[in-house]
């Protein structure tokens, strides 16, 4: 039995089904000894199976709307109390775009869907922060892991505003974690992921395409959501109690390369053709 996490209490927000990256972290968290609830917005609620992860994670689901300081704060005070202390880990796996679910092109935004997009992708993480700094719910040396793509930084076709989200989150993560560092000693990181076929991932355009791409770029392969839980599982443990406010690139190497001798094989067996 692993037990990097043993004694540890957390919440775990954005498991959805059994491919999401959350999903995943959650039975490796209770395979690592931790205690903690689940949750995710009451509409991802009905249309997921979390209920079956909670029982066997022998835990709960408690609904929030991240998006809704009123939403964290029951969370936040009920997980405390459902866990019998304060929580030393946080996994922030929220994400979602309007504007891509409905195939709104980046030059031609719906701007209200674009505050959405900001807001439940990005500013809810602040909202989760603040509440937490709040109700001083986190135990010195704790550990808040939020999920972001190398689109933060680089163009990526087709993954229109969430590109601008996940850009304000990795800036939230340095600023609020410099505070919560010199406050409490939290530390807090985002994990920058392979495209991942997850009920998220592939509602993008073209992500087959994307997959693909990373896939032939990366000398790794791909990062698989099992190893990207693993990798979330040593950021909540002790072993990583000096990393904090980084953007951790969890990609099979696609971040450091220019282009692979694969990828330019195909390109020129295309061009042959």
């Amino acid at each position: 039995m692993y037990t990097l996490l043993q004694g540890k209490r957390g919440i775990i927000f954005g498991a959805l089904d059994e491919n999401s990256i959350a999903w995943k972290v959650a039975l490796k968290a209770k395979e690592h000894g931790a205690k903690f609830t689940l949750t995710n917005a009451p509409v991802a609620l009905r249309l997921g199976a979390v209920n079956a992860l909670a029982e066997q994670c022998s835990t709960v689901v408690i609904p929030a709307d991240a998006t809704l300081v009123d939403d964290l704060e029951k969370l936040i005070q009920q997980s405390v109390h459902h866990l019998g202390g304060k929580l030393d880990f946080v996994l922030h796996s929220i994400g979602m775009s309007p504007n891509v679910r409905k195939g709104r092109h980046y030059t031609d935004l719906n701007y209200e869907w674009y505050q959405k997009t900001l807001d439940i992708s990005a500013i809810s993480l602040h909202k989760l922060l603040q509440t937490l700094r709040k109700h001083d719910a986190m135990n010195e040396w704790g550990s808040i892991v939020t999920l972001t793509y190398i689109a933060a930084q680089r163009a990526f076709p087709g993954y229109g505003d969430m590109a601008d989200a996940k850009a304000m989150l990795e800036s939230i993560v340095r600023s609020f974690g410099y505070y919560y560092g010199v406050e409490k000693k939290v530390r807090i990181n985002s994990v920058s992921q392979s495209p991942t076929k997850t009920t998220a991932g592939t509602g993008i355009k073209g992500f087959n395409e994307f997959f693909e791409f990373a896939q032939s770029m990366s000398p790794l392969g791909n990062a698989p959501a099992d190893d990207c839980a693993n990798y979330c599982i040593a950021l909540f443990s002790d072993l990583t109690r000096y990393v904090t406010m980084q953007n951790l690139y969890h990609d099979g190497g696609f971040s450091s390369m220019g282009v692979s001798e694969l990828l330019m094989q195909k390109l020129t067996g295309a061009s042959d053709n």
